[in-house]
């Protein structure tokens, strides 16, 4: 087997491999990409934040046209469902998408190998796949992703009972669907399933939905979702669920079965840290898989680094791209960090929820003295004309310095509106910066304004 060699090797063409390579490669470095997947771009733009987005926004419009045009004295009739173009439609993005990282790598000069790469030495993996190679470089990041959690007794068959990838392709809406977990990746596409007809019942082990997110934000955002249709049923434990006949049952602990046509299994991710030789160079792992690394990504292996959902910390796209654009910083110019703090996440529901920075729950947790500013989108005369008034935001800053220590918006566009968040954390703004802040009238960020004044108890237009 011949050996080539690289200055750099990529495991993993997802959010935080692709951009790696490419940004290391801008760096003048000799770049391959590993990736067993023939499409590039990882889990996320092939069967999860992209595909997920798409049918999000095809069923928010089904919903608008049948629900909400009237309003607007738009009179629509004969409405039907075309579920088959809907998916077309999700694919053609997808494969738009997946071209264009390809393109990137040509545009680039990455070199990409289409098989499994495993960890055999120092600086030296083999890939196995259409063409067996070894390959050699000095540096090494594994960026290898995460897969969707398995429950005990919770038997995926891919149909009846399935993941996220198989919610995202179902040929006929679910007479009933039952979500197992109620966290970002469940509640939209329990979202989805519920717009286009499906009756949704949701089941979450916990007391609350949203694990991790601002308490206050969720509660509220139960209700909203509660008066969309959905069910929830909290505090239940799951202690199994498979196929019966052309439908599925689950059990509950303590509770008769559920029946239903469709179950989504969404109880998180794990890391893909299996099969990759990690042993051969004793790289240590966590006990939830997670590979160790300090605070330059490297492992405990020298050469070998690793970013994205095989370490510790949110699974999240945006959080994997910056952590292997620092990465590989770090390896070409001596420096580069991640800002943990001003890492955004958001639920593309709809309403949308966005969050940033501490909660009102981790600064009640900690003893944080601080002042809480809040502001509804009832009270902003763009969301007014836009038809969307339901949700808030909530800014909170530290009460002695009023430096911002987190915002939380829900309520729509708040994906977009948490942008300007994370850039004032990241510049270690006050509430003050915000409020002296010029926003355009009439817009949804002047939502952050007024927020940002009622911290300080004088908000202008409530």
């Amino acid at each position: 087997m011949n050996l080539v060699t690289h200055d750099l090797i990529v495991i993993g063409a997802g959010p935080g491999g692709y951009v790696a390579a490419i940004r290391a490669a801008q760096l003048g470095l000799n770049v391959a990409c590993v990736e067993s997947e023939a499409a590039l771009g990882g889990t996320c733009l092939r069967v999860g934040c992209i595909p997920s987005k798409a049918l999000l926004e095809s069923s928010a419009r089904f919903v608008e046209v049948r629900d909400t045009l009237s309003k607007h004295g738009i009179q629509v009739t004969g409405l039907s469902l075309d579920l088959a173009g809907m998916m077309r439609r999700k694919e053609d993005i997808v494969k738009g998408l997946t071209n264009g990282v390809a393109g990137l790598f040509k545009k680039n000069g990455i070199t990409r190998y289409e098989g499994r790469g495993c960890i055999t030495g120092p600086g030296r993996i083999t890939v196995e796949g259409k063409e067996d190679v070894a390959l050699a470089a000095q540096h090494i990041i594994i960026a290898t992703g995460s897969r969707s959690a398995p429950l005990p007794n919770v038997e995926v068959d891919g149909l009846y009972v399935g993941t996220s990838t198989d919610a995202l392709a179902y040929d006929v809406v679910p007479g009933h669907l039952v979500v197992i977990g109620a966290g970002y990746i469940g509640l939209e596409l329990g979202s989805v399933w519920n717009r286009l007809g499906a009756k949704v019942t949701v089941l979450e082990y916990l007391d609350r939905i949203l694990p991790g997110m601002d308490s206050e934000l969720a509660a509220k955002a139960q209700k909203i979702f509660e008066k969309q249709g959905m069910t929830f049923r909290l505090g239940c434990r799951v202690t199994g669920a498979r196929k019966k006949g052309k439908g599925a049952v689950v059990d509950i602990d303590g509770a008769d079965p559920v029946a239903c046509d469709r179950v989504l299994l969404s109880v998180g991710r794990v890391p893909n840290t299996e099969e990759l030789g990690l042993e051969t160079m004793g790289i240590e792992t966590d006990s939830r898989g997670r590979i160790v690394v300090d605070e330059h990504f490297r492992t405990s292996a020298g050469g070998f680094y690793a970013i994205g959902d095989v370490i510790p910390g949110p699974m999240l796209a945006h959080k994997a791209e910056e952590e292997g654009v620092a990465c590989v910083e770090n390896l070409v110019k001596g420096y580069g960090e991640v800002n943990y703090n001003a890492i955004p996440g958001i639920v593309y529901t709809h309403p949308e929820i966005a969050s940033v920075g501490k909660t009102e729950d981790q600064l009640q947790e900690e003893g944080v003295p601080y002042r809480k500013g809040v502001f509804p989108y009832l009270a902003n005369g763009r969301a007014r004309c836009i038809g969307d008034t339901e949700g808030f935001v909530k800014m909170l800053a530290h009460a002695e310095t009023d430096r911002l220590l987190g915002v939380h918006i829900l309520g729509t566009q708040a994906g977009d509106l948490i942008a300007e968040a994370a850039v004032a954390l990241e510049f270690d703004a006050s509430s003050e910066d915000l409020a002296r802040s010029t926003h355009a009238h009439p817009t949804l960020a002047e939502i952050m304004k007024e927020a940002a004044l009622a911290v300080d108890g004088r908000a202008i237009h409530i």
